[in-house]
């Protein structure tokens, strides 16, 4: 189901709803999430204004408007959502997390809310059900990429970095990764994750959640989990010094790390870690790989083939598409995103002297090139020449920075 399919009648019945209704919080909530699990939504935004509660929704990783509605005469939308997220509804002066139980189709949901100038704000966030989770061939990786990945995956101690911004697909990457070695140790590894939150429940995993109030944050909690006997961990996130140093000794003392890192290209990561104080011998001994990712949206089947370069925007490729926009993408042109992903290995060459002498990233990119690496920008530019996606979306999620790349 598209977009325009869903929220047309999403509009008029939201539309429909009056007000002063004691159900009216009610229904609003219960049309809001169900049309944004058909939809495919991946977050829901309520935005408390002056005049009403704008509502608008991320598709394939951009927002797009809903509508502005009310917020409840009687009975209000955001506090309706507190209640079905177990938070507390007379406070409305501090954030607030929580998760939605028992929704349909088994899929987890978050809700998080903030106070703003004209009331509560609150951002739902909507995964995927159980029934759709995803293993590494469902992701779209480079033929090349998901081979040495999966390789990567039988070591037996290291650290697989999954590097990227805010929402480009990290966290699902390293569930694909976690399901993969469940699925080849057949219940022979002990596997254990430590997260902030918990996302996704896997079967074959024993996963905990720190809490940061009572002293279990990810380092101590790391430091714990390593008398547990683990084989494989994953780690949700290194934050902060403490958390890397304790994921790179557990590494180097016999045990396979699978983590996430904010990050703008897998060269990058190694400098920031190397800047948050990660000893280079640590970086060197320690990484087995770094893979960098984002999401591009695909391009609509409506979108304009063009013969000639796209140079304007610095891409320079024989041939290419323009977006154009029809009923089936809701006029965006595009449908579905794809991933873009460059993998660097720390292998004993020039790249891992490089690493040891404390080389910045650009000269790490460029060592890494000559061993092989395909980078995030090459990527982009074959899938624009490819008509998988479009030289402006490419823009929109690179930026122009990569260009010089």
């Amino acid at each position: 189901m598209n977009a325009r399919q869903t929220v047309e009648p999403l509009r008029a019945a939201l539309a429909a709803l009056r007000p002063a209704e004691n159900s009216y919080a009610s229904d609003v909530v219960d049309l809001l999430l169900n049309s944004a699990q058909d939809v495919g939504a991946s977050d829901v935004h309520l935005q408390p204004t002056a005049a009403g509660l704008e509502v608008r929704w991320r598709l394939d990783g951009v927002l797009q408007k809903v509508g502005v509605f009310a917020r409840g005469e009687t009975t209000d939308v955001v506090s309706r959502l507190k209640v079905l997220a177990e938070l507390l509804t007379y406070r409305s002066d501090v954030p607030q997390e929580g998760r939605i139980r028992q929704r349909r189709g088994d899929a987890e949901i978050r809700v998080s809310t903030f106070p703003t100038l004209h009331g509560e704000r609150a951002v739902v966030r909507l995964f995927a059900p159980r029934g759709s989770l995803l293993f590494l061939e469902d992701l779209g990786l480079p033929a090349e990429v998901l081979a040495q990945l999966q390789k990567l995956l039988v070591e037996t101690s290291g650290v697989l970095l999954v590097s990227g911004p805010a929402g480009s697909g990290k966290t699902t990457t390293a569930y694909a990764c976690l399901r993969e070695l469940v699925r080849r140790s057949e219940g022979t590894k002990s596997l254990v994750s430590l997260e902030d939150p918990i996302e996704v429940a896997v079967d074959g995993v024993s996963q905990s959640q720190v809490q940061p109030a009572a002293g279990f944050d990810l380092a101590a909690g790391l430091r714990s989990l390593m008398r547990q006997d683990p084989e494989a961990v994953l780690v949700g996130e290194i934050r902060d010094f403490a958390t890397a140093e304790v994921v790179f000794q557990a590494a180097l003392t016999g045990h396979l790390v699978v983590t996430t890192f904010h990050a703008g290209s897998a060269a990058g990561a190694i400098s920031r870690l190397a800047d948050m104080g990660i000893e280079p011998y640590l970086l060197r001994s320690g990484v087995l790989g770094i893979l960098s990712q984002r999401l591009v949206r695909r391009a609509c089947d409506c979108a304009r083939a063009v013969e000639g370069e796209a140079g304007a925007l610095g891409i320079h490729v024989a041939r290419y598409r323009q977006a154009t926009g029809c009923p089936s993408c809701n006029q965006t042109g595009y449908q579905g995103r794809t991933m873009l992903a460059e993998l660097l290995l720390a292998q004993p060459t020039e790249l891992g002297r490089a690493i040891l002498s404390r080389s910045d990233a650009h000269q790490l990119e460029q060592l890494a090139k000559e061993a092989g690496m395909v980078t995030l920008w090459q990527r982009a530019c074959e899938a624009v020449e490819a008509g998988i996606t479009t030289a402006e979306e490419v823009r929109r999620v690179l930026g122009f920075v990569d260009a010089r790349r």
